[in-house]
């Protein structure tokens, strides 16, 4: 059994909690938060823009609860760290872990900077225990089944392909979201999902070109990108928290083949995902009884349980997805093509 102590207790905690539920051999021990918030175990209220919504309540008989992270860390019991907090804190939290001889699991994005992100980088290949950036995207069953079909060409080459993520803003998290030298804006917290996705697809992107504007954090809070990738494919994302309120959260891609057309709406739900075939009748991909977020718990403990490290996505992977929203945000500001 895997004892996981969760530090930040917002609307990610409860993601993770509702993960680690459908998984077993991993328990939850501990939650930490500094300002005590949900330290009873009661997540009700907490919502996001995936998942249902169902409140959350943990019996804290045999959970502890922590204000003190330092206090955390020092329990032995204590094996894996699940790093919810705001990504200001990431930093400091993750190394911290890693020097505590913990594994790390450290949602996105992995810093609020570059350089910070490679101090995290820095500190994971000096540790002897485990670090994983949690981009649930590369975990997620619809996602999946389209890098698969990417690699294997089972379709062809793609010729292009367009990822979109948009919403109105955050209705949580204000003192962070909403002040865009803490969160980054939607650029960094909301968008970095398809940039991480993209680069696991085709590689790290050439060079990028992006255009955008801020319209609530004062940093980017809506981009569109277009990526120079090595297969040559036309390949751009979309990103933003900046749509009027009642618009409410839209996940799409369309990836255009030589032979098919794979188009993905989590709107439709159980028909997500739409492949078209020339002479065929449009049919729907299943996508699997699990989200990204159990996937991405699942094959973390998976590793920790056979001693392997992690390959799927790794602190590299996270460092080099801030830097390309980085040069997002250069193309943005200079109207210039970025080379990456």
């Amino acid at each position: 059994m895997i004892n996981v102590g969760i530090v930040g207790l917002g609307f990610m905690a409860a993601a993770h909690i509702k993960a680690y539920r459908q998984l077993a051999g991993a328990r939850i021990a501990a939650l930490c938060n500094p300002s005590g918030r949900h330290l009873d175990g009661d997540f009700s209220g907490v919502s996001g823009n995936v998942g249902d919504n169902e409140a959350v309540k943990l019996d804290m008989g045999e959970v502890k609860a922590f204000r003190n992270y330092a206090e955390l860390l020092a329990d032995p019991a204590i094996q894996l760290i699940d790093i919810c907090a705001p990504t200001l804190a990431h930093t400091e939290l993750a190394i911290a872990a890693l020097k505590a001889g913990k594994h790390v699991l450290c949602e996105k994005p992995l810093a609020r900077t570059s350089a910070q992100a490679r101090q995290i980088v820095q500190a994971a290949s000096e540790a002897k225990s485990f670090f994983m950036p949690a981009m649930c995207m590369r975990f997620w069953p619809e996602w999946a089944w389209v890098k698969k079909a990417i690699d294997e060409q089972t379709f062809g080459k793609v010729l292009g392909a367009r990822f979109r993520r948009v919403a109105q803003r955050p209705g949580w998290g204000h003192q962070h979201f909403l002040l865009g030298e803490k969160s980054g804006g939607a650029l960094l917290d909301l968008h970095i999902h398809d940039v991480d996705f993209v680069q696991y697809c085709f590689g790290r992107p050439r060079a990028v070109y992006a255009t955008g504007y801020s319209k609530f954090s004062g940093a980017i809070d809506h981009v569109v990108a277009q990526y120079q990738v090595a297969s040559g494919a036309a390949v751009y994302a979309e990103g933003a928290w900046a749509m009027t309120e009642g618009f409410g959260f839209s996940m799409t891609y369309t990836v255009n083949f030589e032979n098919a057309t794979a188009d993905f709406d989590a709107a439709r739900g159980a028909d997500a995902l739409k492949l078209f075939e020339p002479g065929k009748e449009p049919r729907t991909i299943p996508g699997g009884g699990e989200d990204g977020y159990v996937g991405e718990l699942k094959y973390l403990l998976e590793s920790i349980r056979t001693g392997s490290p992690p390959t799927i996505v790794t602190a590299q992977d996270g460092q080099s997805a801030v830097e390309i929203c980085e040069a997002e945000e250069r193309s943005i500001k200079t109207g210039q093509v970025i080379q990456l």
